[in-house]
């Protein structure tokens, strides 16, 4: 898989409940390579932003199907995580200006 972390964490997934479980639960969430491993993300975060992690729980979405008049398409599926930081560490900010 890749060596960069940032080859596997694509983006921060700034949603309200998103945002929710970040305060409450010291937990970060994340869109990540869908074919990265528990141990990957653990690593890329920890490389990425210089924080322990304690836990990682992933999700698979399977993409939609979508029409525009008489064409179709599907929506790429995609892998979400959650990642808990280990207690005492500081919760990186990347949705500030929200």
């Amino acid at each position: 898989m890749a060596t960069e972390p940032y080859e596997i964490i694509r983006r921060p997934i700034i949603t309200e409940k998103g945002m929710g479980v970040k305060e409450t639960q010291l937990t970060a969430v994340f869109e990540v390579a869908r074919d990265a491993t528990k141990t990957e993300i653990k690593e890329a975060v920890q490389k990425a932003f210089k924080v322990k992690v304690a836990d990682v729980r992933t999700a698979i979405y399977h993409g939609k199907l979508r029409r525009r008049g008489r064409s179709e398409g599907r929506r790429r599926d995609w892998k979400k995580a959650y990642v808990k930081l280990a207690p005492g560490e500081k919760m990186m900010e990347y949705a500030e200006n929200l």
